[in-house]
């Protein structure tokens, strides 16, 4: 039976339990992810003949469940791993944590014992009923890993990750979709661990060709190792820091490529480390040499730089790019006066890892810059989800930041096409601050004295309900009445009846039913797609197609925010849906059904739905409290009823003891210890 996410999630997370205490989590992310390329590339090899990973003998992850309980496990593992790096050329990727390693996972039995019960966790995960090509099962589970891992790490060590609502952003913004051809290439010059790249790449169905380089020597090898578990065995990483030794050159200077996106490290000051930065041999310091203690412009026009004249791209950057002064303004009014910049997409603060400071995405097209007159601007700071002790982009937030971005749709309070003339001019002096260009705030609210000091309400505040008005127009009169005094009215309604008097109005029943006929309309379109699931089915692309109509279905009625209904959606995916899309895809409506028993002896441990005698049971797909309103109705009802006189047996027997223990109760000499 496939793996859900939510069960590979469950044990991926206990098994970094079992390595708490003795390092901080951006050591452990390297063991936890080894044992999961392990476990991966030795399932994916026997289930596929055609798998470019080579599990050699000695060198696969059966060896080490063969050591479990062995007293030299740790030393073991390093030799198996290493088998498998020298098959595979994966020597100085897969090999970076030492499992035999006594100061981080303990001396001795200790170590023996961790060991050996991290191994069975993975034991315990059978990857070869899930199958690769459409199905992101390990890509999600290396990200949902990542993620945690960069939230456990802190802001020092939490770079190395992008957050995947913003990867999603970049790849839509910039062009990539399904006419994107796979010979096409995408490049990052500072990929981290390559989730950008690969979210990116993932936007455009027939693949591109992907090249990546990274600076840090650990960060470049979970790089490669997410490349692999994505299935993007021949992307071309290189390992060297970009600015001082970039990788990827050709007969003219710098490799050029269709598409770039980039997330680099904010302000780096020691960019011109290895740099002659005033004698540049790739020419990309021509619009002006960055400040030597601040690395962003650095970044940007290496980005500018790597991309073929008709070449589109995203770049995230602190919003101190679009403002600060003296070179850096130099820098940017050249930019800006060559027409590359297309876009700046404001984004919420606190989202990255590695800093709490509101970033922004600039969006780079060299192609069409010769015909732009403006730039367009997004202010999508204030649309996010808390989450935690970070902010997070909702589905909803997505989708509209790249509708809105990709239609050039003007939005009160939220996007604008900023005319170059304005930019330009000695107001603004190319600038690009966005609160320069968008007004975010939100109108004033203000307080009437009269009706404060003589009763009554505002009737400019009830006008100002206008919207719900031209939906329910004869309900405005029976909520309110004219009290006397002119501009002002009285409520006809108490408040506790204000509720019930709108739910019960004609008006507003003929609304709801006109909503119901929208989702039921809907939900009947889509059932056959529902209903025909089966092996060949991609569930991103069930719930792409459910989401997508959805938006369209309530878009043009009034009151309702279609992104509100979009998230409702989207939510419920996230909880449950995709889970059982996922499992009856691989496994078939009725194998995913069946109850699956619980193996008592595993580590991981789950909690059963269903007992039956001494046997117990999970029910992935259909809820247990279903199968008993089904089927045992008037069994669940008998012992409903007994749980009842039982409670009720138990509340009598409570106050008559509450009523007799006193000191002259029927029950002190019984109470009372001789």
């Amino acid at each position: 039976m496939a793996i859900k996410k939510s069960q590979l999630y469950a044990s991926l997370w206990q098994s970094c339990d079992e390595l708490r205490g003795g390092m901080d989590a951006s050591q452990y992310k390297d063991y936890i992810l080894t044992l999961l390329f392990m476990k991966y590339v030795s399932d994916k090899a026997d289930s596929d003949p055609d798998s470019l990973i080579i599990v050699p003998d000695g060198g696969g992850f059966i060896d080490m469940v063969n050591l479990k309980g062995d007293k030299e496990i740790g030393d073991k593992i390093n030799k198996i791993i290493s088998k498998l790096a020298e098959e595979n050329d994966l020597k100085g990727v897969i090999d970076q944590a030492d499992f035999n390693d006594d100061s981080k996972l303990g001396r001795g039995k200790e170590m023996q014992d961790r060991l050996s019960k991290l191994v069975a966790i993975f034991e315990s995960l059978d990857f070869r009923a899930n199958r690769a090509e459409g199905d992101d099962l390990l890509g999600d589970a290396y990200a949902y890993l990542m993620r945690h891992f960069a939230t456990e790490s802190g802001k020092s060590k939490g770079q190395f990750y992008t957050p995947a609502e913003v990867s999603r952003i970049m790849a839509q913004v910039i062009g990539i979709g399904t006419d994107t051809q796979q010979d096409e290439t995408i490049y990052d010059p500072a990929c981290g661990s390559g989730s950008l790249l690969i979210r990116a790449a993932d936007a455009a169905p027939r693949g591109l060709s992907i090249y990546g380089q990274e600076k840090d020597n650990a960060t470049y090898a979970l790089a490669r190792m997410n490349m692999i578990l994505h299935g993007d065995e021949t992307a071309e990483l290189k390992h060297g820091n970009t600015l001082s030794a970039p990788e990827f050159k050709d007969e003219h200077g710098l490799k050029t490529f269709d598409f770039a996106v980039a997330n680099p490290p904010f302000s780096d000051k020691a960019w011109t480390n290895g740099l002659n930065s005033d004698n540049d041999i790739y020419n990309r310091f021509e619009y002006g040499v960055p400040p030597a203690k601040n690395g962003d412009y650095a970044f940007l026009l290496h980005f500018i730089t790597s991309l073929k004249s008709r070449g589109k791209g995203a770049i995230i950057l602190p919003h101190g790019v679009l403002f600060r002064g003296n070179r850096e303004a130099d820098i940017r009014r050249e930019l800006i006066r060559r027409r590359y910049i297309k876009g700046i997409i404001g984004l919420p603060a606190n989202l990255f890892y590695g800093t709490g400071i509101p970033a922004c995405i600039l969006v780079i097209d060299k192609e069409n810059a010769h015909v732009r007159t403006g730039i367009f601007m997004i202010d999508a700071s204030k649309w996010f989800l808390k989450d935690g002790n970070k902010n997070r982009l909702r589905a909803q937030d997505i989708h509209k930041i790249v509708s809105v971005f990709n239609a050039q749709k003007e939005l009160s309070r939220y996007s604008r096409m900023v005319p170059l003339s304005e930019i330009a001019d000695p107001a603004n002096d190319y600038n690009l601050n966005i609160p320069r260009y968008i007004d975010t705030s939100e109108p004033e609210d203000l307080h009437n004295l009269s009706a404060h000091l003589n009763g009554g309400i505002p009737d400019t505040d009830i006008d100002a309900l206008n919207n719900y008005w031209t939906v329910f127009p004869t309900l405005r009169n029976a909520l309110f009445k004219a009290n006397g005094r002119p501009g002002y009215s009285d409520p006809l309604v108490e408040t506790q009846e204000i509720k019930m008097t709108i739910l019960t109005h004609g008006e507003f029943v003929s609304y709801q039913q006109r909503v119901d006929a929208v989702f039921q309309a809907w939900r009947e379109a889509h059932e056959p797609l529902l209903f025909g699931i089966d092996d060949d089915t991609v569930p991103r692309k069930i719930v792409e197609t459910l989401s997508e109509d959805l938006l369209t279905c309530f878009r043009d009625l009034p009151l309702l925010d279609p992104y509100d209904v979009y998230q409702k959606l989207m939510d419920y995916w996230d909880e449950v849906m995709q889970d059982d899309v996922y499992l009856i895809a691989a496994d078939g409506w009725i194998e995913a059904s069946k109850p699956r028993e619980v193996i008592q002896d595993r580590q991981v441990k789950e909690t059963p739905d269903l007992t039956i005698k001494k046997n117990k049971y999970k029910m992935d797909l259909i809820p247990p409290a279903l199968i008993v309103a089904r089927y045992f109705a008037a069994e669940q009802a008998a012992i409903e009823m007994l749980q009842t006189k039982q409670a009720t047996a138990e509340s009598e027997l409570a106050e008559y003891i509450e009523e007799h223990a006193g000191e002259d109760g029927l029950l002190a000499e019984a109470t009372t210890d001789r």
